[in-house]
Protein backbone atom coordinates (compact mmCIF):
# COMPACT_ATOMS: atom_id res chain seq x y z
CA UNK A 1 0.00 0.00 0.00
CA UNK A 2 0.90 3.52 -1.00
CA UNK A 3 1.96 5.30 2.55
CA UNK A 4 0.94 9.12 3.09
CA UNK A 5 2.69 11.56 0.91
CA UNK A 6 4.97 13.89 2.51
CA UNK A 7 3.82 17.10 1.77
CA UNK A 8 2.04 19.48 4.76
CA UNK A 9 -1.66 17.42 4.67
CA UNK A 10 -4.02 17.01 7.44
CA UNK A 11 -3.34 13.59 7.15
CA UNK A 12 -0.32 13.54 9.88
CA UNK A 13 -0.94 11.11 12.46
CA UNK A 14 0.00 11.59 16.28
CA UNK A 15 2.98 10.78 17.47
CA UNK A 16 3.57 8.13 20.18
CA UNK A 17 5.44 8.51 22.94
CA UNK A 18 8.40 7.24 21.77
CA UNK A 19 8.42 9.00 18.42
CA UNK A 20 7.40 12.28 20.62
CA UNK A 21 10.69 11.06 22.70
CA UNK A 22 12.93 11.06 19.56
CA UNK A 23 11.62 14.26 18.07
CA UNK A 24 13.02 16.07 21.56
CA UNK A 25 16.14 14.06 21.40
CA UNK A 26 16.25 15.30 18.02
CA UNK A 27 15.58 19.39 18.85
CA UNK A 28 18.32 18.80 21.47
CA UNK A 29 20.58 17.92 18.55
CA UNK A 30 20.07 20.22 16.78
CA UNK A 31 20.21 23.03 19.12
CA UNK A 32 23.71 21.78 19.74
CA UNK A 33 25.16 22.03 16.68
CA UNK A 34 23.20 25.13 16.42
CA UNK A 35 25.15 26.62 19.37
CA UNK A 36 28.16 25.21 17.92
CA UNK A 37 27.92 26.67 14.75
CA UNK A 38 26.44 30.13 15.81
CA UNK A 39 29.91 30.83 17.45
CA UNK A 40 31.52 30.33 13.79
CA UNK A 41 31.77 33.38 11.74
CA UNK A 42 30.21 32.91 7.94
CA UNK A 43 28.59 34.77 5.32
CA UNK A 44 27.10 31.42 3.45
CA UNK A 45 23.29 30.88 4.87
CA UNK A 46 23.13 27.75 7.23
CA UNK A 47 20.98 25.06 5.81
CA UNK A 48 17.44 25.19 6.78
CA UNK A 49 16.66 22.64 9.97
CA UNK A 50 14.66 19.91 7.84
CA UNK A 51 11.61 20.08 9.62
CA UNK A 52 11.42 23.83 7.74
CA UNK A 53 12.49 23.43 5.07
CA UNK A 54 11.58 22.03 1.65
CA UNK A 55 14.15 19.17 1.20
CA UNK A 56 14.20 18.34 -2.41
CA UNK A 57 16.21 15.29 -2.77
CA UNK A 58 18.29 15.05 -6.34
CA UNK A 59 20.69 12.49 -8.06
CA UNK A 60 23.86 12.74 -9.49
CA UNK A 61 22.53 11.49 -12.84
CA UNK A 62 19.58 13.83 -12.36
CA UNK A 63 21.68 17.13 -11.52
CA UNK A 64 24.29 16.24 -14.33
CA UNK A 65 24.98 14.50 -17.34
CA UNK A 66 26.47 11.48 -16.13
CA UNK A 67 25.55 9.54 -19.64
CA UNK A 68 29.00 8.85 -20.76
CA UNK A 69 30.19 7.87 -17.06
CA UNK A 70 27.03 5.66 -16.81
CA UNK A 71 27.99 3.27 -19.92
CA UNK A 72 31.86 3.06 -18.07
CA UNK A 73 30.02 1.34 -14.81
CA UNK A 74 27.85 -0.72 -17.26
CA UNK A 75 30.29 -2.16 -19.58
CA UNK A 76 33.61 -1.99 -17.52
CA UNK A 77 32.76 -2.27 -13.76
CA UNK A 78 32.31 -0.10 -10.51
CA UNK A 79 36.31 -0.10 -10.20
CA UNK A 80 36.81 1.44 -14.12
CA UNK A 81 33.76 4.01 -13.31
CA UNK A 82 35.49 4.80 -9.67
CA UNK A 83 38.91 5.80 -11.32
CA UNK A 84 37.80 7.37 -14.51
CA UNK A 85 35.60 9.61 -12.00
CA UNK A 86 38.81 10.53 -9.81
CA UNK A 87 40.78 10.97 -12.97
CA UNK A 88 38.63 13.61 -14.24
CA UNK A 89 37.29 15.38 -11.33
CA UNK A 90 38.92 18.52 -12.11
CA UNK A 91 36.68 18.51 -15.77
CA UNK A 92 33.26 20.03 -14.91
CA UNK A 93 30.19 17.87 -15.07
CA UNK A 94 27.49 19.15 -17.95
CA UNK A 95 23.79 20.40 -16.42
CA UNK A 96 21.68 17.17 -16.26
CA UNK A 97 17.77 17.02 -16.60
CA UNK A 98 17.23 18.72 -12.99
CA UNK A 99 20.07 21.50 -13.02
CA UNK A 100 17.77 24.38 -14.11
CA UNK A 101 15.32 23.27 -11.66
CA UNK A 102 17.86 23.04 -8.99
CA UNK A 103 18.97 26.63 -10.12
CA UNK A 104 15.37 28.21 -10.19
CA UNK A 105 14.86 26.54 -6.47
CA UNK A 106 17.91 28.48 -5.57
CA UNK A 107 16.64 32.05 -7.32
CA UNK A 108 13.39 31.24 -5.49
CA UNK A 109 15.83 30.98 -1.64
CA UNK A 110 17.84 34.20 -2.79
CA UNK A 111 14.62 35.97 -3.01
CA UNK A 112 13.52 34.42 0.26
CA UNK A 113 16.15 35.20 2.24
CA UNK A 114 16.15 38.63 1.59
CA UNK A 115 12.78 39.12 2.42
CA UNK A 116 12.60 36.58 5.36
CA UNK A 117 16.49 36.64 6.80
CA UNK A 118 15.81 34.58 9.96
CA UNK A 119 12.90 32.54 8.20
CA UNK A 120 14.41 28.50 7.43
CA UNK A 121 11.04 27.77 5.49
CA UNK A 122 13.37 27.30 1.89
CA UNK A 123 14.43 24.78 -0.23
CA UNK A 124 16.88 22.74 0.74
CA UNK A 125 18.57 20.89 -1.67
CA UNK A 126 20.45 17.72 -0.90
CA UNK A 127 22.02 15.17 -3.23
CA UNK A 128 21.15 12.03 -2.74
CA UNK A 129 23.21 9.44 -4.63
CA UNK A 130 24.18 5.52 -4.85
CA UNK A 131 27.74 6.50 -5.96
CA UNK A 132 30.98 5.89 -4.10
CA UNK A 133 32.53 8.49 -2.22
CA UNK A 134 35.40 8.66 -3.97
CA UNK A 135 33.28 10.03 -6.95
CA UNK A 136 32.31 12.68 -3.77
CA UNK A 137 35.36 15.16 -5.46
CA UNK A 138 34.34 15.59 -8.58
CA UNK A 139 30.90 16.52 -7.74
CA UNK A 140 32.08 19.21 -5.13
CA UNK A 141 33.73 20.49 -7.98
CA UNK A 142 30.94 20.65 -10.21
CA UNK A 143 28.30 22.18 -7.73
CA UNK A 144 30.93 24.68 -6.98
CA UNK A 145 31.69 25.48 -10.32
CA UNK A 146 28.27 26.52 -11.31
CA UNK A 147 27.71 28.27 -7.48
CA UNK A 148 25.65 25.68 -6.56
CA UNK A 149 24.52 25.53 -2.71
CA UNK A 150 24.24 22.17 -2.35
CA UNK A 151 25.77 21.68 1.06
CA UNK A 152 23.90 17.90 2.25
CA UNK A 153 25.73 14.86 0.59
CA UNK A 154 24.20 11.26 0.80
CA UNK A 155 26.78 9.05 -1.02
CA UNK A 156 25.07 5.68 0.04
CA UNK A 157 28.05 3.49 -2.05
CA UNK A 158 25.75 1.22 -4.00
CA UNK A 159 23.09 0.79 -1.20
CA UNK A 160 19.52 2.15 -1.76
CA UNK A 161 19.21 5.79 -0.53
CA UNK A 162 15.65 5.46 0.30
CA UNK A 163 15.70 5.08 4.53
CA UNK A 164 17.62 8.69 3.92
CA UNK A 165 15.16 10.04 2.47
CA UNK A 166 12.73 9.19 5.11
CA UNK A 167 15.35 10.17 7.55
CA UNK A 168 15.87 13.82 5.77
CA UNK A 169 11.83 14.83 5.95
CA UNK A 170 12.30 14.51 1.91
CA UNK A 171 9.54 16.59 0.11
CA UNK A 172 10.56 15.64 -3.37
CA UNK A 173 13.01 13.18 -4.88
CA UNK A 174 14.07 13.15 -7.96
CA UNK A 175 16.33 10.44 -9.66
CA UNK A 176 17.00 9.13 -13.10
CA UNK A 177 16.62 5.25 -11.79
CA UNK A 178 12.96 4.21 -12.46
CA UNK A 179 13.50 1.75 -9.50
CA UNK A 180 14.85 3.98 -6.64
CA UNK A 181 12.09 6.27 -7.86
CA UNK A 182 8.95 3.32 -7.75
CA UNK A 183 10.79 2.32 -4.63
CA UNK A 184 10.24 6.02 -3.33
CA UNK A 185 6.55 6.49 -4.47
CA UNK A 186 5.38 2.51 -2.19
CA UNK A 187 7.46 4.35 0.53
CA UNK A 188 5.26 7.41 0.48
CA UNK A 189 7.74 10.36 -0.71
CA UNK A 190 6.70 12.15 -3.70
CA UNK A 191 9.32 10.86 -6.40
CA UNK A 192 10.04 11.57 -10.30
CA UNK A 193 12.38 9.80 -13.13
CA UNK A 194 13.96 12.63 -15.05
CA UNK A 195 14.29 12.42 -18.88
CA UNK A 196 16.55 14.79 -20.58
CA UNK A 197 14.68 17.41 -22.98
CA UNK A 198 15.70 16.34 -26.98
CA UNK A 199 16.31 20.15 -27.58
CA UNK A 200 17.42 22.91 -25.79
CA UNK A 201 15.20 25.72 -25.03
CA UNK A 202 15.71 28.31 -23.05
CA UNK A 203 14.51 28.76 -19.03
CA UNK A 204 13.86 31.24 -17.08
CA UNK A 205 16.25 32.35 -14.50
CA UNK A 206 13.95 34.26 -12.44
CA UNK A 207 10.78 32.29 -11.71
CA UNK A 208 10.80 28.96 -11.16
CA UNK A 209 8.13 27.23 -13.28
CA UNK A 210 6.59 23.91 -11.98
CA UNK A 211 4.12 22.15 -14.02
CA UNK A 212 1.77 19.58 -13.15
CA UNK A 213 -0.80 16.40 -14.93
CA UNK A 214 -3.53 16.64 -12.90
CA UNK A 215 -5.25 12.66 -12.46
CA UNK A 216 -2.59 10.01 -10.78
CA UNK A 217 -0.21 13.35 -10.17
CA UNK A 218 -1.84 15.74 -8.03
CA UNK A 219 -4.74 13.66 -7.48
CA UNK A 220 -5.66 10.41 -7.43
CA UNK A 221 -6.03 7.94 -10.11
CA UNK A 222 -9.90 6.76 -9.39
CA UNK A 223 -10.99 9.17 -12.24
CA UNK A 224 -8.28 7.20 -14.52
CA UNK A 225 -9.35 3.67 -13.54
CA UNK A 226 -12.61 4.99 -14.74
CA UNK A 227 -11.64 6.01 -18.06
CA UNK A 228 -9.36 2.81 -18.31
CA UNK A 229 -11.97 0.28 -17.79
CA UNK A 230 -15.52 1.91 -18.56
CA UNK A 231 -14.35 4.34 -21.21
CA UNK A 232 -14.97 8.57 -21.48
CA UNK A 233 -18.87 8.84 -21.55
CA UNK A 234 -18.81 7.14 -18.24
CA UNK A 235 -15.86 9.10 -16.74
CA UNK A 236 -17.44 12.31 -18.20
CA UNK A 237 -21.05 11.35 -15.86
CA UNK A 238 -19.03 10.48 -13.02
CA UNK A 239 -17.26 13.44 -13.03
CA UNK A 240 -20.39 15.96 -12.96
CA UNK A 241 -22.25 13.62 -10.54
CA UNK A 242 -19.21 13.76 -8.07
CA UNK A 243 -18.54 17.51 -8.96
CA UNK A 244 -18.41 18.57 -5.51
CA UNK A 245 -16.78 15.73 -4.05
CA UNK A 246 -12.67 16.68 -3.53
CA UNK A 247 -10.29 13.68 -5.63
CA UNK A 248 -8.08 12.29 -3.09
CA UNK A 249 -4.93 13.47 -3.22
CA UNK A 250 -2.12 12.35 -5.46
CA UNK A 251 1.76 12.10 -4.66
CA UNK A 252 2.76 15.51 -5.83
CA UNK A 253 0.26 17.33 -3.85
CA UNK A 254 2.33 17.89 -1.10
CA UNK A 255 4.57 19.71 -3.26
CA UNK A 256 2.17 21.73 -4.53
CA UNK A 257 1.27 22.94 -1.64
CA UNK A 258 4.48 23.54 -0.39
CA UNK A 259 5.10 25.56 -3.66
CA UNK A 260 1.32 27.11 -2.24
CA UNK A 261 3.18 28.26 1.19
CA UNK A 262 6.55 29.81 -0.36
CA UNK A 263 4.14 32.28 -2.70
CA UNK A 264 2.28 33.09 -0.28
CA UNK A 265 5.11 34.54 1.69
CA UNK A 266 6.12 36.48 -1.41
CA UNK A 267 2.10 37.90 -1.54
CA UNK A 268 2.63 38.64 2.15
CA UNK A 269 5.35 41.30 1.21
CA UNK A 270 3.35 42.57 -2.07
CA UNK A 271 5.49 40.90 -4.39
CA UNK A 272 2.29 38.85 -6.01
CA UNK A 273 3.36 40.59 -9.14
CA UNK A 274 6.54 39.62 -8.89
CA UNK A 275 6.57 36.45 -7.51
CA UNK A 276 9.48 33.92 -8.43
CA UNK A 277 7.05 30.93 -8.11
CA UNK A 278 4.28 30.10 -11.15
CA UNK A 279 2.85 27.01 -10.76
CA UNK A 280 -0.05 25.44 -14.03
CA UNK A 281 -1.87 22.72 -14.34
CA UNK A 282 -1.57 20.66 -18.10
CA UNK A 283 -4.43 18.19 -17.87
CA UNK A 284 -5.36 16.42 -20.80
CA UNK A 285 -9.30 16.21 -18.95
CA UNK A 286 -12.13 18.55 -21.09
CA UNK A 287 -12.91 21.84 -19.53
CA UNK A 288 -16.85 21.28 -19.76
CA UNK A 289 -17.28 17.47 -19.40
CA UNK A 290 -15.15 16.89 -16.21
CA UNK A 291 -12.68 20.23 -15.21
CA UNK A 292 -15.12 21.40 -12.46
CA UNK A 293 -14.25 18.71 -10.12
CA UNK A 294 -10.48 19.11 -10.45
CA UNK A 295 -11.25 23.35 -9.58
CA UNK A 296 -13.38 22.63 -6.76
CA UNK A 297 -11.24 19.73 -5.78
CA UNK A 298 -8.20 22.24 -5.79
CA UNK A 299 -10.16 25.21 -4.14
CA UNK A 300 -11.12 22.47 -1.05
CA UNK A 301 -7.69 22.04 -0.17
CA UNK A 302 -7.29 25.68 0.09
CA UNK A 303 -4.69 25.77 -3.12
CA UNK A 304 -4.42 28.20 -6.09
CA UNK A 305 -2.93 26.75 -9.38
CA UNK A 306 -1.71 30.05 -11.53
CA UNK A 307 -2.91 28.22 -14.67
CA UNK A 308 -5.23 25.88 -15.46
CA UNK A 309 -5.01 23.94 -19.46
CA UNK A 310 -7.61 21.47 -19.81
CA UNK A 311 -6.30 20.20 -23.51
CA UNK A 312 -9.49 17.68 -23.94
CA UNK A 313 -7.42 15.12 -24.82
CA UNK A 314 -4.79 17.21 -27.55
CA UNK A 315 -1.03 16.59 -26.82
CA UNK A 316 0.91 18.35 -24.17
CA UNK A 317 4.32 19.38 -25.57
CA UNK A 318 2.95 22.32 -28.07
CA UNK A 319 1.41 24.10 -25.10
CA UNK A 320 4.62 23.21 -22.62
CA UNK A 321 7.23 24.93 -25.20
CA UNK A 322 4.88 27.91 -24.58
CA UNK A 323 5.09 27.67 -20.83
CA UNK A 324 8.52 26.36 -20.34
CA UNK A 325 8.73 24.97 -17.02
CA UNK A 326 11.67 24.20 -15.30
CA UNK A 327 9.87 20.54 -14.61
CA UNK A 328 6.95 18.74 -15.74
CA UNK A 329 5.31 15.42 -13.90
CA UNK A 330 3.30 13.70 -15.40
CA UNK A 331 2.22 9.91 -14.77
CA UNK A 332 2.12 8.51 -18.56
CA UNK A 333 4.99 7.88 -20.05
CA UNK A 334 3.48 9.20 -23.58
CA UNK A 335 3.00 12.68 -22.35
CA UNK A 336 6.38 12.12 -20.98
CA UNK A 337 7.83 11.25 -24.16
CA UNK A 338 6.10 14.08 -26.56
CA UNK A 339 6.96 16.91 -23.97
CA UNK A 340 10.49 15.68 -23.90
CA UNK A 341 10.71 15.69 -28.15
CA UNK A 342 9.72 19.54 -28.01
CA UNK A 343 12.28 20.36 -25.44
CA UNK A 344 10.31 20.16 -22.20
CA UNK A 345 12.64 18.33 -19.35
CA UNK A 346 10.08 16.28 -18.41
CA UNK A 347 9.93 13.69 -14.85
CA UNK A 348 7.57 10.71 -14.61
CA UNK A 349 5.81 9.63 -11.44
CA UNK A 350 5.19 6.21 -11.51
CA UNK A 351 1.80 5.80 -9.67
CA UNK A 352 -1.83 4.72 -10.25
CA UNK A 353 -3.61 2.46 -13.14
CA UNK A 354 -1.54 3.87 -15.84
CA UNK A 355 1.47 1.79 -14.96
CA UNK A 356 -0.55 -1.39 -14.39
CA UNK A 357 -1.26 -0.51 -18.67
CA UNK A 358 2.30 0.34 -19.72
CA UNK A 359 4.06 -2.64 -18.32
CA UNK A 360 1.41 -4.90 -19.80
CA UNK A 361 1.42 -2.85 -23.22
Amino acid sequence: AIGTMSGSGPETAQPSDAEEIRLQEAEQDWAAAKAFYDNLVSKRPRPPKPQHAITVAVSSRALFDLVEERRIYEEQGVEKYVEYQQNNENVTLKPGPAFYFVKALEHVNARLLELYPDDEERFDIVLMTNNHAQVGVRLINSINHYGLTIERFCMTGGKSPIGYLTAYLTNLYLSADSEKVQEAIEAGIASATMFTANKDVPYSDTQLRVAFDGDAVLFSDESEQIVKEQGLDRFFEHEQLNENKPLAQGPLKGFLEDLGKLQKKFYAKNERLNCPIRTFLVTARSAASSGARVLKTLRSWGLEIDEALFLAGAPKGPILVKIRPHIFFDDQMFHVEGAQKLGTIAAHVPYGVAQKYHKSA
